[in-house]
């Protein structure tokens, strides 16, 4: 089968598209063949590893996990003498650290997370579920926001930034997002009660306070929107260093609290996902498609910041 393999740390060209063997599932395991996958900031971070942190995750010298992917959607190709819950055929997608999804197969135990598509779904649009949408709900679960609550999304048109704000206002909450104006009527149409062009705005300086603030992108400062945040208030942050220590630091010093959004999706997040999306309130948003072997284009798409929502690799 086709897959990418990078075989060293560094740029978006160290990843290279190659015949490998076709892996064969366990007792317990589906053979799912894969139509499409993502390439998201997580691909990016382990692939380049510039950080000590993703170097004690992916090996010191070298990956261990040279295939990349973590969410998918495809069909079921053949399944393990063990499983019950699937048969071959059948649409799935799911979400795992080491899927290996930028390839035409993988294999999943039928106990991971792993779920029935949506009927009538397009695999690109169910391959962009989850990444975005475990990360947007865990960070408005560790900030317990709810109905009522003023919620500021930094990043709002990113993966993590539109899922947060469909969560969001499923749960009631007053959705201010922060996103570039190419993009105002896109998070509008998500749920947003108010949009911030960050290049013609700064939200801190309306005089509004709010509950949570949410870094979507991980670019954003704590320092920076603190004065916006009722005392009480937390700050959601995603990437930076930086922040572990201002976590503990205003857990002991200060009145409003930074927090990081540290969890992985389970198997009823991924069922949770699924019903809104058959409800209606819910949609993977997908700015460009690629085929897997111009995965190189994409990635430099993917990080040049620029994208909206998600960026799929389609499988031939």
């Amino acid at each position: 089968m086709k897959a990418v393999v990078h075989e060293r740390y560094g740029p978006p060209e160290v990843q290279e598209l190659r015949e490998v063997a076709r892996p064969e599932p366990a007792e317990d395991e589906l053979l799912v063949r894969v139509r499409a996958t993502t390439v998201n900031q997580t691909d990016c971070h382990r692939r380049a590893a510039k950080q000590v942190f993703w170097r004690f995750l992916e090996g010191f010298l070298r990956p261990k996990q040279q295939i990349l992917g973590t969410e998918f959607a495809g069909e079921v190709e053949a399944v393990g003498s063990a499983v019950t819950g699937f048969r071959p055929g059948e649409r799935v997608f799911g979400w795992g650290w080491n899927a290996a999804a930028h390839a035409e197969y993988l294999c999943v135990r039928e106990s991971a997370l792993v779920v029935h598509m949506p009927d009538g779904m397009p695999f690109e649009e169910a391959a962009a579920i989850c990444d975005g949408a475990y990360q947007g709900l865990a960070a408005l679960r560790v900030a317990n926001v709810g109905a009522g609550t003023r919620l500021v999304v930094y990043g709002a048109s990113g993966s993590l930034g539109t899922a947060a704000v469909q969560f969001a206002r499923h749960l009631g909450a007053h959705v201010t997002a922060v996103c570039t104006a190419k993009d105002v009527e896109l998070v509008l149409s998500l749920g947003a009660d108010e949009v911030v062009d960050y290049l013609r705005e700064d939200f801190t300086r309306n005089g509004q306070v709010y509950d949570v603030v949410v870094d979507a992108v991980g670019k954003y400062a704590y320092t920076k929107c603190r004065r916006s945040l009722r005392p009480g208030g937390i700050y959601v942050a995603t990437d930076r260093l930086r922040n572990l220590f201002l976590r503990y630091w205003t857990r002991w010093f200060d009145s409003r609290t930074v927090v990081f959004q540290a969890e992985y999706p389970t198997r009823d997040d991924l069922l949770f996902y699924k019903s809104l999306i058959e409800a209606g309130e819910y949609r993977a948003v997908v700015d460009r498609t690629y085929p897997l072997e111009d995965v190189v284009e994409a990635t430099r798409y993917v990080e040049s910041w620029q994208k909206t929502g998600n960026v799929v690799l389609t499988v031939a």
